[in-house]
């Protein structure tokens, strides 16, 4: 899993000077399919969020989204990434950040490359990298309530 993202967390010492209290490559890496690799730079949970303290929240156990936080992630899909046809009860906030990729919506495909930005709002989507390269998003997921469309509520899946 060759995922190495340097992260720079900030915080405050004792006597409230601003410090950088991590400066490292990203450790919690992992692969919840093939041909996904993820990195977690932050979590946080409850509104407002809390800045205080020092503890490092990317320790944080999670699954793609947080119920009541946010997580931030970068994600490397390879070249024929498994497909995995999924919803989650968030916003998502995007970058390309590097490659290009497909993004599957009910049947549409959308076609991002770097420097794309995306807004997901709650839709069912799946990643497919049909390229030659690795494509890199960075993801900013925060919780929303489940979507509600013609009548139904549609929850988060997959």
């Amino acid at each position: 899993m060759d995922l190495k993202i340097r992260r720079v967390v900030t915080g405050h010492d004792s006597n409230g000077k601003a410090i950088v209290l991590y400066d490292e490559i990203g450790k919690e890496v992992s692969q919840g399919r093939p041909g996904a690799t993820a990195c977690v730079v932050w979590t946080s949970e409850g509104w407002p969020v809390n800045n205080d303290g020092s503890e490092d929240e990317s320790q944080r156990k999670t699954h793609t989204m947080l119920e009541n936080g946010t997580v931030f992630r970068i994600v490397r899909f390879d070249p024929g990434v498994t497909p995995r046809n999924h919803r989650t009860d968030t916003i998502d906030y995007a970058v390309v950040m590097s490659g290009e990729i497909d993004m599957d919506i009910d049947g549409a495909v959308v076609h991002l490359k770097a420097g794309d930005v995306l807004v997901q709002r709650g839709t069912i989507h799946n990643w497919i990298n049909n390229g030659t390269e690795p494509c890199v998003i960075a993801f900013s997921l925060i919780y929303a309530k489940s979507v509600e469309a013609g009548g139904k509520t549609l929850k988060a899946n997959g």
